[in-house]
């Protein structure tokens, strides 16, 4: 098997899709009504399913998390150190919720997290200095 993608479940797809489109970047493949939406991030499929839709597709329910989720996270990265104090500073002016400011590990990554509307946990990170 060949991983072809990452998808999470969502309450709010227009909100979600403008977060993913217009704070992070993420290319968007479909019409924002979609019961499945199709985003790309350098090369990588993400995508985002409606819960009530895919609670009727298989037929049974579901039990979601709330708040902020730390069931596993996203990752992106930047170039270096400065990029991700500089993508810290623009997602949060643009919506997303502040979870970790820039912070430099001891094992030499220069990190930070935000969540998206949902709560779901983003990771921007960087082991380069320069």
């Amino acid at each position: 098997m060949k991983l072809d993608g990452f998808g999470i479940f969502v309450k709010d797809m227009p909100t979600m899709i403008q977060f993913y489109r217009d704070v992070l970047g993420f290319d968007i493949k479909e019409d924002g009504n979609a019961s499945n939406v199709y985003l790309e991030k350098d090369g990588t499929l993400f995508l985002l399913y409606r819960r009530t839709d895919f609670e009727l597709m298989t037929n049974r329910k579901y039990n979601y998390a709330s708040g902020i989720i730390g069931h596993y996270e996203i990752a992106l990265s930047v170039e270096n150190y400065a990029a991700v104090d500089k993508a810290f500073d623009e997602v949060i002016s643009k919506g997303a919720i502040g979870i970790l400011q820039p912070t430099t590990e001891p094992w030499g990554q220069r990190t930070c997290y935000i969540a998206d509307p949902e709560g779901n946990l983003i990771e921007i990170g960087s082991f380069n200095i320069n």
